[in-house]
């Protein structure tokens, strides 16, 4: 399976650092945003990094890396309300965040490795453009399944399309920070 393990894990350690320190410098004022609040920052994550792949123009001297990285973030912080539902107030600590955190990107990475060796690594033969796609066509989808109050009729819930979101964030990454030509 190539690096594939490790390259996540390096990836992860990167999102959660930032996790953490933003844990740090906010707490958890993020646990008070309603699931379609944090869908919408995901979008705007993935629309900014759209934009940026087909602008030739930049205003602002940034890449697509630290928006791939929000996108992990956030969905994971979705994963974890949805197990806790929205809080009126921060009610996790420092440590009780990381816990969870860590919890979601353990299920998360499972997931991808599991699919991983069903599809054959396909995805390092993706471009970084297509997995944007990918994650913004999983953002429409979850802002459906939000509209329609959760319910589907033959279509996977709302974490796993997170789970998704992750995973290709990470392979985006991998991809622009590993294996650039």
């Amino acid at each position: 399976m190539n690096n594939t393990s490790e390259e996540y894990d390096k990836v992860i350690a990167i999102c959660r650092k930032l996790y953490n320190n933003k844990m740090q410098d906010y707490g958890s004022a993020w646990r008070i945003l309603r699931l379609p609040s944090l869908t919408d920052q995901i979008f705007i994550k993935a629309q900014r990094i759209r934009s940026l792949q087909e602008n030739d123009v930049r205003k602002i001297d940034e890449d697509e890396s630290g928006e791939f990285i929000g996108i992990i973030n956030y969905a994971i912080m979705a994963l974890i309300s949805l197990d806790l539902g929205v809080a009126e107030q921060p009610d996790l600590n420092p440590a009780q965040a990381t816990e969870w955190y860590d919890a979601k990107i353990k299920i998360t990475k499972e997931l991808m490795e599991a699919k991983n060796h069903d599809y054959g690594e396909a995805w390092r033969e993706m471009r970084v453009s297509s997995l944007t796609d990918l994650i913004l066509q999983k953002i429409l989808r979850v802002k459906q399944i939000e509209d329609n109050k959760g319910k589907t009729i033959v279509s996977e819930g709302i974490d796993a399309n997170y789970q998704d979101m992750i995973n290709y964030a990470v392979f985006a990454l991998i991809l622009l920070n590993f294996h650039k030509p």
